[in-house]
C-alpha cells in the first residue's frame, strides 16, 4: 500500500505570521546589535551580557542584562519561549 505524503503549503505572509502572539524567542545579543533591534535603547557597555526577547516574527519585545527577565516577560505575555543560539 502506497502512502502519499501530505505537503502543507504556506504563503510567505502566512509563514511570517506563524506563531505570532503565541511564540517568542530568546537569544543573547551583542551590544553592537542593540541599536538595530532596539533603536530607543541608550548606548550600552560592550562588556555587558545582554538578552533579548523577540516575537515569532522578529519584533523586539524586551532587552535586558538578566536572562531570567526574558522568561518572566514571556510568561507575563503568555508566550511560549524557544532559545536561539
Amino acid at each position: 500500500m502506497l502512502m502519499k505524503e501530505a505537503t502543507a503549503r504556506l504563503s510567505e505572509s502566512e509563514l511570517a505570521h506563524l506563531g505570532n502572539g503565541e511564540v517568542a524567542y530568546i537569544r543573547k545579543i551583542r551590544s553592537d546589535e542593540v541599536s538595530r533591534c532596539f533603536p530607543e535603547a541608550p548606548d550600552i557597555d560592550p562588556n555587558v551580557d545582554l538578552w533579548a526577547l523577540f516575537g515569532a516574527d522578529g519584533t523586539p519585545i524586551l532587552l535586558t542584562d538578566n536572562r531570567s527577565s526574558t522568561f518572566y516577560k514571556a510568561a507575563e505575555d503568555e508566550l511560549k519561549t524557544v532559545s536561539l543560539h
